[in-house]
């Protein structure tokens, strides 16, 4: 005869628990069975247990309520577990849909490029506008900032002076005009910043303007930005919304 004891129930108990995944904080069960299966398989151990029990040293009352403790915790994770997956779920679909909302729209993220563009059409063959946009981050407060505009050859075609700038992310833009007066050819370019304060270096930051196409989920549930150059970015690189 096969004496179950309250220990081994127990242990079968444990090993027949649940887990979640820490990689994607959704629930998941360690076996693969449900708060359903596991009180159906605790059922079938209790009354296996009872069935066969020492007749000289029955199972003590105290026992069996410390088994339906463990059952009701086990049960009870294995619920909460399935209930937080399904929200995961749901605040992953909400999150993905509300940031294509920011499709369109152009942001500032890590980078020195610039690409000179037309900002408006014209129907009577006038020549249209063009512009540049870009952005920096001071580590502080400076008492003068310049951009200096390069070409694909790292020449500097025109030198902007922002003048004193505060701390924090700013926004600048180029109109074409290069040094000479002239307009510059539509196209990429790249640009460095120059900041001081009280003659001293500031410590910057470049952002490129780059407008967001899409939005693409990841398999860990995080989200990336397709970008109008072919790059993708998580949101927290994203500097600024233009």
């Amino acid at each position: 005869m096969t004496v179950t004891s309250s220990s081994t129930l127990a242990s079968l108990l444990q090993q027949t628990g649940t887990g979640t995944t820490g990689a994607t904080g959704t629930a998941s069960s360690a076996t693969g069975t449900s708060a359903q299966n596991l009180s159906d398989t605790f059922l079938k151990l209790l009354v296996a247990q009872m069935n066969n029990q020492d007749p000289l040293n029955p199972v003590d009352n105290s026992q069996v309520t410390s088994q339906m403790a463990q059952i009701s915790t086990v049960t009870g994770i294995s619920t909460l577990n399935s209930t937080v997956g399904k929200l995961v779920s749901q605040l992953q679909q909400s999150q993905a849909v509300q940031s294509s909302q920011l499709a369109g729209h152009t942001v500032l993220v890590p980078g020195s490029s610039l690409t000179l563009a037309s900002t408006s059409t014209s129907s009577s063959g006038a020549s249209q506008a063009l512009a540049a946009y870009g952005g920096l981050s001071l580590a502080q407060a400076a008492d003068s900032v310049s951009v200096a505009v390069k070409d694909s050859s790292g020449k500097t075609v025109r030198t902007i002076n922002l003048g004193a700038l505060g701390a924090g992310v700013q926004d600048f833009s180029w109109d074409g005009t290069t040094d000479s007066g002239a307009q510059a050819a539509a196209g990429s370019y790249s640009y460095s910043v120059t900041a001081k304060a009280a003659g001293k270096s500031v410590s910057t930051t470049a952002y490129s303007a780059q407008q967001v196409v899409g939005v693409a989920p990841q398999s860990d549930g995080s989200l990336q930005f397709l970008l109008s150059n072919g790059s993708q970015v998580a949101f927290s690189s994203i500097a600024q919304i233009l």
